[in-house]
C-alpha cells in the first residue's frame, strides 16, 4: 500500500520540513548572538535535534519527490516515527529552556502544530502498513494451504505461479 500525496494532508511533508527550517533559522539566529552565553548554558543542545529533524524532512520530501509521488506506507510509518519521536524531544527541550534560552512563543506554537500533524499522518501510515502486512501474511498463509487463491490457479499476492511438471 502507498500513501498518496493528498493523504499526506496536503503537503504536509514539505510543510514539516519548511518549519524544520524555519526552526533552524529562528533558533540559530537568535542563540548566535550570544555564542559564548549560549554555549555556557546549554542553549545549543537544540542545534542537533533540529540538523536531525531537518535530514527527517528532507528524507521524506525526497520519498514523495516533492509531493508529487505517492510514498509506501511502511517507509512513512518508519520516517513520521522518526519525526515524531525527534518532535517529542524537540518540543520537551523547548518548553524546558524557554525562558533561559530565550526560546520564541511563535517557534514553541508551530512546532506544536507540525507535530500533531505528523502523529496524525504516522497514525495512518502505520495503519496502513499493518493492513498491508496482514494482507500479505493471509495471502501466504492462502499459497501454503495449497488452495488456487490467486489468478489462474496461481500463489495470489506471493508472486508464486506454478509450472505443470512433465512434458509438455
Amino acid at each position: 500500500m502507498t500513501l498518496s500525496p493528498a493523504a499526506l494532508s496536503n503537503g504536509a511533508a514539505s510543510k514539516a520540513m519548511r518549519i524544520a527550517l524555519f526552526a533552524a533559522t529562528l533558533i540559530s539566529g537568535s542563540l548566535g548572538a550570544s555564542a559564548a552565553f549560549a554555549q555556557a548554558s546549554g542553549c545549543t543542545d537544540i542545534q542537533p535535534m533540529l540538523l536531525q529533524r531537518k535530514s527527517i524532512g528532507e528524507r521524506i520530501s525526497a520519498a514523495t519527490a516533492g509531493g508529487k509521488k505517492q510514498i509506501d506506507a511502511r517507509r512513512a510509518c518508519t520516517d513520521f516515527g522518526a519525526l515524531v519521536t525527534n518532535g517529542d524531544k524537540l518540543i520537551k527541550w523547548a518548553q524546558a529552556n524557554q525562558a533561559w534560552c530565550q526560546v520564541p512563543e511563535q517557534f514553541l506554537a508551530s512546532m506544536k502544530e507540525d507535530h500533531s500533524r505528523a502523529v496524525k499522518i504516522r497514525t495512518q501510515a502505520c495503519g496502513a502498513a499493518a493492513k498491508q502486512a496482514q494482507m500479505e501474511k493471509q495471502a501466504r498463509e492462502a499459497g501454503a494451504g495449497g488452495g488456487a487463491g490467486g489468478l489462474l490457479g496461481g500463489g495470489g499476492l506471493t508472486g508464486v505461479t506454478r509450472l505443470p511438471q512433465g512434458a509438455l
